[in-house]
């Protein structure tokens, strides 16, 4: 099984130079590194070429975000499986084996992620994609291991092998005939949550997500926006938006989106407390932009296949902030 590991960078040198020893130390044996650079105006380039000519480098024309930079980009990597890994990982040993072995073992297994714990506080899940990811019956994304913002300590509770509905994007394998059949990331979306769409999109046609903790990668996080960063409030808002109308099943669709613009007004207020006002302006912003593009994800929502229901949970606002369930374990 050729297996090809991609890094997208925009000018990520220190990045790269922190994290490179370990992908090229512990996974050069079973796969092919690449760096595609998204147009970056720093020295990603040569600093790689001068130090690791092994890595083949694809160089993109433009900054198309994470959606775009990949779909260009994986149009030249031939591999059975890809995987999408961001700048800021960092490897452990043997963590390939374990996720190669169900590509192999479970042909209907599309997309796989490996447990993602904190770079800087490795006892700790890491925000995006922790034990694997979940969504609610209103579109609200959540994680195993991670609840809102609650981050849960590893204690080998999720060791196992189970399917999930989304990978995160810090860390996602793929088989490449299914990458192209989906036609890869939806670039509307820039950044953020599109990896949740094309697991949605993929489940769609049958395929099975799936995330395996006995591998195990460490993600810095916020290295491109911090979660601080009222832009990236803006892009999860308007995304997870966009999932909604794009993905759920039609007898849910009108109660979903009515329901999401209040709650979505709830965390704007929240915001406005928190002495945050930033940050409701962004979802304020995130609504208009979700506005003006909501004609044309009408659109890409009819050439979608059947949807399935996904709603594990019903409401992970009412259950977090009412009833204050904050471990994954708790939810019901």
């Amino acid at each position: 099984m050729k297996t090809a590991i991609v890094i997208l960078n925009w000018n990520g040198k220190k990045l790269l130079k922190q994290f490179l020893p370990s992908i090229v130390n512990f996974s050069s044996k079973e796969a092919d590194i690449y760096v595609a650079d998204n147009a970056s105006n720093d020295t990603s380039i040569s600093f790689i070429e001068q130090h690791y000519p092994s890595i083949k480098i694809i160089k993109n024309t433009e900054n198309g975000g994470y959606a775009k930079g990949y779909n260009d980009a994986l149009q030249q990597v031939k591999a059975d499986v890809y995987c999408l890994i961001n700048s800021d990982v960092e490897v452990t040993e043997n963590w390939l084996p374990p996720i190669l072995d169900v590509f192999k073992s479970e042909d209907n297994t599309a997309i796989i992620q490996p447990k993602i714990l904190d770079y800087k506080e490795k006892t700790k899940f890491e925000y995006a994609g922790a034990a694997g990811g979940f969504i609610d019956l209103y579109g609200y994304p959540y994680c195993r291991g991670r609840v809102f913002n609650k981050l849960e300590n590893d204690s080998n509770q999720f060791n196992d092998t189970t399917e999930i509905f989304w990978a995160s994007g810090a860390c996602l394998f793929i088989r490449s005939k299914v990458y192209h059949q989906l036609n890869g990331f939806d670039e509307d979306y820039f950044a953020h949550q599109e990896e949740i769409d094309l697991c949605w999109r993929t489940q769609n046609n049958g395929y099975t997500v799936k995330y395996v903790g006995t591998s195990t990668v460490f993600h810095v996080g916020g290295a491109t926006l911090q979660e601080t960063n009222p832009h990236k409030t803006f892009l999860n808002f308007r995304n997870s938006l966009l999932n909604v109308v794009k993905n759920v099943p039609k007898k849910w669709f009108l109660f979903i989106v009515f329901s999401r613009l209040i709650l979505d007004g709830i965390a704007g207020i929240k915001f406005i407390l928190e002495l945050r006002p930033i940050h409701t302006w962004a979802i304020i912003k995130a609504h208009f932009s979700f506005y003006r593009k909501l004609p044309k994800f009408l659109k890409k929502r009819k050439k979608l296949n059947k949807n399935p229901d996904y709603n594990l949970h019903t409401s992970i606002v009412w259950q977090y902030f009412v009833l204050g369930r904050k471990y994954f374990n708790k939810l019901k």
